[in-house]
């Protein structure tokens, strides 16, 4: 077994939420065990697990919607959300262990990927913990399923996550695939900088509803039915399927780290993310 790992001194990254537009930071710390988020308004840090996560929509926009990120938070206080990005790329690094000290309602979203926390991290190193990190692993299959899209967990030796992604019209965007095997070196290069992505049909009314003022197209990728950015470029040709499995990955922390299973998502959101995260941690 490979031993426990955090982060060797504190590292911040500041920016602004995505949908609060609020000025915010994050410092990840050195922790023993765990992920956990810890800021000024609750008494003690919250463990990033599926028994904390938030349903409180990220603003009221999305109170009809499926879940647009992450939230965590004790029960009867106010959720830190978008947290998604940072702890994929704690997941991603191997790093089982560590505290995100937040002062704000969100994590900063900088340019949407989970570059920006990787090379905090990885600024400052880590080191690992005179404990082993002990995998979850699933024992038997386990599939979740939504409006045509599903993930399915089967037990496996070594870590493998798989992303297919495919669009319905009116969006003309081919099938996309991406993959990852558990390799902080590969997470760091080829997943990390996967940027989240908007249609621009979708933007503009929520533009109109007051979210989202703060960022231009030049800022964070939007993008038209074909999959052509507004004022950007692709870093890959791939790079919606890559932030998709980004996606996955940190939702999917919150049923324990490091997770040992080959995880196959077709088509799927934050939503059933969550949905597999939770039956993971049932079958636990």
């Amino acid at each position: 077994m490979t031993p426990a790992r955090t982060i060797a001194a504190p590292a911040t990254i500041t920016g602004y939420g995505l949908f609060t537009g609020a000025p915010t930071s994050v410092t990840i710390e050195p922790a023993e065990s765990g992920y956990a988020l810890a800021c000024d308004a609750w008494a003690n840090p919250c463990p990033i697990t599926t028994t904390n996560r938030s349903r409180v929509p990220v603003h009221p926009v999305f109170e009809q919607l499926p879940p647009r990120c992450t939230s965590v938070g004790p029960e009867g206080s106010p959720p830190i959300a978008t947290i998604e990005h940072a702890v994929g790329a704690l997941a991603g690094l191997g790093i089982t262990a560590a505290v995100l000290r937040v002062a704000g309602p969100e994590l900063p979203i900088e340019d949407g990927s989970a570059k920006p926390f990787v090379d905090a991290i990885r600024a400052v190193g880590t080191r690992d913990l005179d404990h082993p990190a002990t995998p979850v692993t699933v024992a038997e299959p386990i599939t979740v399923e939504r409006d045509g899209a599903t993930i399915t967990l089967t037990p496996a030796d070594a870590p493998r996550y798989e992303y297919h992604l495919e669009f319905d019209a009116p969006v003309s965007i081919p099938p996309q695939h991406a993959a990852w095997d558990g390799d902080p070196d590969d997470f760091a290069t080829n997943i990390a900088p996967a940027r989240t992505f908007s249609f621009a049909r979708e933007v503009e009314p929520l533009r109109a509803l007051g979210l989202f003022t703060r960022f231009t197209p030049a800022d964070l990728l939007v993008i038209d039915d074909a999959g052509t950015p507004i004022d950007n470029e692709l870093r890959t040709p791939d790079e919606f399927a890559r932030h998709k499995l980004l996606d996955l990955i940190g939702d999917l922390a919150l049923a324990g780290v490091p997770l040992c299973a080959h995880v196959v998502a077709r088509r799927s959101g934050h939503a059933l993310n969550h949905e597999a995260a939770d039956a993971i941690a049932r079958a636990h």
